[in-house]
């Protein structure tokens, strides 16, 4: 006799409602989180690189209290959201707080800069001014470290910092370049500029070519975010803004793509030279 539901299970239609066939393994926590109120004052305390703390919002006063004392004075990016996003990271107590490891630690810009132009060097520093895009931020490096970059500096909020994602993507290129934090860029490009560097800004408003612009000496390159470009400020106290020529009817180019290719540029110049 013709069996409807046999006749499924045999083709593959059908399906067993026992209830542990479809209880779901809880998701393994992401390597770069931490979570508790007790856990992330410790590693505040112990200046463990943190990119970012979410904080869950109503969270109990009296639980938050301590936490916010250990925050006083830090300049650490914070966000306050509802629990259900801190339930998705993780599936144990997270108290209502979780923060967000850094894989490296950051490096101080002035601190290098000092070092550099002591030992007589010509560095080149690649400034990102809110790059939020983790892959493109990943894919930066990577280019950067290819192209001779000495650092990376980028501002400690409102901007893609380095994640598990971001090194994956800069095929562990951030490993091994110096990523440096500023509460201010424009305060960090005004000690660069103050200790020799020229500041070069790449925009596509620009008519100067980078073809024809030398590129010799302490050099800091600044590339804009994805949505609006460089900031006016930046823009303003810029020694060169320079922009890439092009042949199309597109204007613009994405910001890894016209990284590679004012790198690229500076790199051919610095070769030739030798």
């Amino acid at each position: 006799m013709y069996n409807k539901k046999n006749d499924r299970e045999e083709r593959g239609g059908g399906f067993n409602r026992d209830k542990k066939n479809f209880e779901r393994k809880p998701k393994e926590d992401p390597s770069d989180i931490i979570y508790g109120i007790r856990v992330v004052i410790e590693a505040i305390k112990n200046e463990v690189e943190i990119n970012k703390i979410l904080i869950q919002k109503g969270i109990d006063k009296d639980l938050f209290e301590e936490l916010r004392t250990v925050l006083t004075g830090k300049e650490y990016q914070l966000q306050f959201v509802p629990v259900e996003k801190l339930n998705k990271l993780t599936a144990n107590n997270h108290q209502g707080v979780i923060a967000f490891t850094s894989p490296v630690e950051y490096k101080n810009i002035e601190d290098l800069c000092d070092q550099w132009l002591s030992e007589g060097k010509e560095p080149c520093i690649l400034v990102l001014d809110r790059i939020t895009d983790v892959r493109n931020f990943g894919g930066i490096a990577r280019t950067a470290a290819c192209m001779g970059v000495d650092a990376i500096l980028i501002p400690s909020k409102g901007s893609a910092l380095v994640s598990a994602d971001a090194i994956k993507t800069s095929a562990g290129a951030l490993h091994t370049i110096p990523v440096c934090k500023t509460d201010l860029l424009k305060n960090s490009l005004f000690y660069l500029q103050q200790s020799g560097f020229q500041i070069v800004s790449c925009t596509e408003k620009s008519k100067v070519s980078v073809e024809n612009y030398s590129f010799f000496g302490p050099t800091a390159i600044i590339l804009g975010s994805e949505e609006d470009g460089i900031s006016h400020d930046l823009l303003k106290m810029s020694d060169a803004r320079l922009s890439i020529p092009m042949a199309g009817d597109i204007s613009s180019l994405n910001v890894g793509v016209a990284t590679g290719m004012i790198l690229y540029e500076r790199l051919k110049q610095v070769k030739a030279a030798k």
